[in-house]
């Protein structure tokens, strides 16, 4: 379209997603990474990290409604959540979704993402200002490493195995996860494109098989990432993510547009690439 302004993100070196630009809202460069929020013609504000699409007004619903769900919608009674990474504050809008909720921690490693969410994308941002959430700017790994508190669920809403959270991915910093959690406690984690990270995914649910009883990988879509189809990893210390969903929980949650026990259901249906991939399952362990 002629005179029409465009941001790209390129991924992999094998595909290339463009999005009208109607402004520019906020660019920067913090210690870690580069940072921008843009006005998109189709899909609202996209924040964008080192050119990569992090979060959309149009879509992100289903991402956080999923991660956050998923977990709080299983365990028994979630009081205590700890979010690592997740400066957009859309995983911390769906947890304060649940009365059950006492507090939830953000733990983010990068300011400016705070900063910036907060002042351009309000529909995820202003989530961090509730008095339910204490926002930590400090290393998520460093955090779980040497903290006292203990959780229910850690939800872990990193971006791509690059740059600042390359550590999120391993098998350290799940030791450390699973010593701050309760007896019953759940972690959820951003695992990749199963088209394109394929061996982001074998590598995390190889890492969490030894140290977590339940292991399993979840699906959902999403528009604005490659590939369309993106995954999370469970893992849990007992509780299973189908047979100890609780459906009572999940309708008496408020607004949601994606996120159901169904569609929770669904989620852990794995396409059989996917579970080749992987290895084979733990269903066997996970009934003792």
């Amino acid at each position: 379209m002629t005179g029409a302004k465009w941001v790209d993100e390129v991924y992999k070196g094998v595909l290339r997603t463009g999005f009208r630009v109607r402004r520019r809202l906020f660019r920067g460069r913090s210690p870690f990474q580069k940072v921008e929020v843009v006005e998109t013609a189709g899909h609202g504000r996209l924040l964008l990290i080192d050119g990569m699409t992090m979060v959309s007004d149009r879509d992100e619903f289903i991402y956080h409604e999923t991660i956050a769900h998923v977990p709080l919608c299983v365990h028994p009674r979630p009081r205590r959540v700890l979010v690592i990474g997740g400066g957009d504050g859309g995983s911390v809008r769906e947890v304060l979704k649940h009365r059950s909720v006492e507090s939830c921690a953000l733990v983010e490693i990068d300011g400016m993402v705070v900063r910036a969410s907060r002042r351009f994308l309000p529909g995820t941002g202003r989530a961090l200002s509730d008095n339910r959430c204490r926002v930590l700017i400090e290393d998520g790994v460093r955090f779980v490493r040497e903290t006292s508190e203990r959780f229910d669920v850690v939800i872990v809403d990193s971006t791509e195995p690059f740059g600042p959270a390359a550590a999120l991915f391993g098998p350290s910093f799940y030791k450390d996860v699973r010593k701050v959690l309760t007896p019953d406690g759940i972690v959820v984690s951003q695992a990749g494109s199963p088209f394109y990270e394929i061996n982001t995914i074998r590598n995390l649910m190889a890492i969490l098989r030894p140290i977590f009883k339940v292991a399993r990988p979840c699906l959902f879509t999403n528009m604005t990432y490659p590939g369309g189809l993106w995954a999370f990893t469970f893992a849990s210390k007992g509780l299973h993510p189908v047979r100890d969903l609780k459906p009572v929980r999940a309708k008496g949650l408020k607004g949601l547009r994606w996120y159901s026990s169904d569609m929770h259901a669904a989620a852990f249906a794995v396409p059989p690439f996917l579970e080749r991939a992987i290895g084979p399952s733990l269903k066997g362990r996970e009934s003792r």
